[in-house]
């Protein structure tokens, strides 16, 4: 087979990544996109400070902002919605005046608390060392 007919051939990018070793190798094609949609869930930032700021019980909204250091309003409204969505967290409205909302953690979200404070207490332990490597390639790669 000529190169040029080799580049035209489809390739099955899925068959290849599990045919390596990895986290990929153990995915059917039925639920690739659907787990890689959970990891950016649950590893982005505001999910994983949010998970882990609930590990201590439930939060009023507001109180949960305060805890949470630069999170935006709308940030943490769309993320908890996120959250409650794929069953990591639970919202529960009492009727009273003022109105009181909590969040807290489902079982489901419990189940990844220990993850989530794992890469948060690896992100604080490394951060200088981090920091150093970005500040090292920034000026290497400055004109």
């Amino acid at each position: 087979m000529s190169a040029e007919n080799l580049r035209r051939r489809p390739t099955n990018v899925r068959a290849n990544v599990r045919a390596a070793p990895g986290p990929c190798a153990h995915w059917d094609n039925e639920n690739a996109d659907f787990i890689r949609e959970v990891l950016d869930l649950v590893g982005d930032k505001w999910s994983v400070l949010i998970i882990g700021t609930l590990a201590d019980g439930p939060f009023r909204y507001s109180d949960l902002g305060d805890a949470i250091p630069g999170i935006s309003q709308r940030m943490l409204t769309l993320t908890l919605k996120q959250l409650r969505r794929t069953g990591l967290v639970s919202r529960v409205s009492y009727p009273e005046v003022p109105p009181r909302v909590e969040y807290a953690l489902t079982e489901l979200g419990t189940s990844l608390l220990s993850t989530v404070l794992a890469l948060a207490a690896w992100s604080a332990e490394h951060h200088v060392q981090i920091r150093r490597h970005q500040t090292a390639y920034d000026k290497a790669a400055a004109p």
